[in-house]
Order: structure tokens, then sequence, then C-alpha cells
């Protein structure tokens, strides 16, 4: 590594970003606006963040207006880094703190670096959860509904649930306009529509929190979703493997994908009904299939094929 290359944290907060580099010095600390983000890290006082304009969250809505140097970004986890802290020692947590840990662990670690995405992308993936959120709160609506006795709250809960569906639609139409206009993406969602054997608008939902889909090896992506098995052994002892970490997103909609698939999917009912005469439990059934179903995914994507012209999981 070359000598005039550091590692800079930043701790990112409602209204604060405070950074900090392995160059050496006190973390600073700025106002969390697009403004000020863009500020030189030499200025030395902090100033109060502006009232004519509310501060950005952790969303990434300032990131187009940084500086060039902060072009790239760390693919590791907050618990990766708090146990690096612990590791080394440092059990005490404050935003200052953290912007340290954040660059010491960079410096140390070397984590994958991928490259911030675009004011359009950031959008996108706003609503995308934006849409999951909806979703939750028209699931909940739809179970009270069944158990409202009075007609004023049935009437309240129906009335709830249409502008939800009504939002749904309005939101779903937006994801077709901007998967349209990004580039790449079109692509990439109609694809993963005919795969699936149907056409949604938000067909990248499932393709955006897992940006490795296709990229990846099928044992870094199993371990990505967290559907890979983890060994516990110890000298002799050969302990229980369990599956642990991953991104609960993508494998909440693994999980019901494969469920279907199980009952509808020949490959995949067949690996399913193989696994449960060997004696397997049926979750544990269930989890290897959500893995069977992953790979094949990640190597049609890979291979640029459709589900009939891939073969057996390689």
């Amino acid at each position: 590594m070359a000598s005039d290359v550091y590692f800079v944290g930043i701790d990112v907060s409602k209204k604060w970003l405070d950074v900090a580099s392995t160059r050496g010095g006190d973390p600073v600390r700025f106002p969390n606006t697009p403004r000020d983000a863009a500020r030189s890290s030499s200025t030395p006082e902090p100033r109060p963040a502006s009232s004519s304009r509310p501060p950005a969250g952790t969303s990434g809505r300032w990131w187009p207006s940084w500086p060039p140097w902060v072009c790239r970004s760390w693919s590791s986890t907050p618990r990766q880094v708090r146990d690096y802290a612990r590791a080394t020692g440092r059990l005490a947590k404050t935003d200052r703190i953290d912007a340290a840990i954040l660059a010491r662990f960079g410096e140390a670690v070397r984590p994958e670096v991928r490259p911030i995405p675009d004011e359009q992308s950031v959008q996108l993936e706003e609503l995308l959860a934006r849409r999951r959120q909806v979703l939750q709160m028209h699931v909940a609506e739809r179970n009270w509904v069944y158990t409202a006795r009075s007609d004023r709250v049935r009437r309240s809960i129906v009335g709830v649930i249409e502008r939800l569906e009504a939002e749904l639609r309005s939101i779903d139409e937006d994801l077709g306009d901007l998967i349209r206009l990004e580039p790449g993406v079109a692509g990439e969602a109609e694809s993963a529509q005919e795969r699936a054997g149907h056409r949604r608008p938000d067909g990248v939902d499932a393709d955006r929190p897992l940006p490795e889909l296709g990229r990846a090896s099928r044992r870094q992506i199993a371990a990505l979703v967290g559907v890979a098995p983890i060994n516990r052994d110890s000298g002799v002892m050969r302990g229980r493997r369990t599956t642990a970490g991953g991104r609960p997103h993508v494998r909440s909609m693994l999980y019901m994908a494969t469920l279907s698939a199980t009952r509808h999917n020949p490959r995949v009912r067949a690996h399913y009904k193989a696994l449960l005469a060997a004696g397997k439990a049926k979750k544990v059934a269930l989890v290897a299939c959500m893995r069977k179903l992953l790979v094949i995914l990640n190597a049609m994507l890979r291979d640029g094929k459709t589900w009939r012209q891939t073969a057996d999981t390689p």
C-alpha cells in the first residue's frame, strides 16, 4: 500500500458527521447537510446545522454532493466494526470514537470497497424501502379487519386498506418509471421478472438489496444472504451446523419464494422431498432448498440464462 494512502472513518447521525482518519489528529464534526458535507476536512470548528435546511438522515441523499475523494464505501457491517472495537479493547462508544474505530478498521481489515450509488439509485432504494413499509401496514390492517367487532372500526380499517392499496399502486408506477430511466436496471428487472414467471413494476426489488447476485461465487452468495451452514467444531467435538447473519430482507423474500417452489417447481420440489426422505427436519430441508434456489439464480444471472436454459446447480 502506497505511503500516501490513508483511511477515513465517518460516523453518520441525523445532525452530525464525525470524521476521523488514520493520519492522526482529533475527529472533526460537520453538520450533516449537503452543503457542509462537501467542505474541506480542514474546517477547524463545527457549526450548527442550518435552520432553513433540515439535516439529511443516513439515507445517502448527500452522497452526490461529497467531494471527489469520497468515491467508495466499505462492504462491511456495524457488527463487524463493533467486534473489531471490542477485540482491540475499545469498549466505550461515542460518535467520535466510532469514527476513529471505522478508520482503524479499514486500515487493519481492508474490506472490499464498492462505489457509492448515484442519486437515481438512492431514490430507487428509498422507494423500494417505502413500498415494503406500506406492504407491512397493509398486512397489519388486513389482519385487524377480521378481529374488529364494531362497524365503525371495521369501516375505518377498510378505508385505511383502500388508501394503502392506492399508495401501493402509485409507488409501483413510480418504480416502473425509475427502473426504465436507470441504465442497466431495466434489462435486469425484465430478466428477473422473466425468470420469476411474472411481471411486476418492483421486479428489481430482490436484486437491489443483493447487488452481488451473479457476481459472487455460490459459497459467497449463500453467506451474504445467511443460508450457508456454519461449522461449530472444537477438538473432537462436531457441533450442529446452523445458519446465521446475512440480510434479513433478502432472506425473507427467498423464504417465501422457496416455500412456493417446494410445491410447484419440479426441481426444487424433488430436492425438498429427497431431503425429507433422508430424515432431515422440514425447516432444515427448506433452508437447504433456499440455498439451492439462490445458487441457481446466481448462476443464471452470471451466465445470462433463463430457468429452462440453466443446467443442474453447479
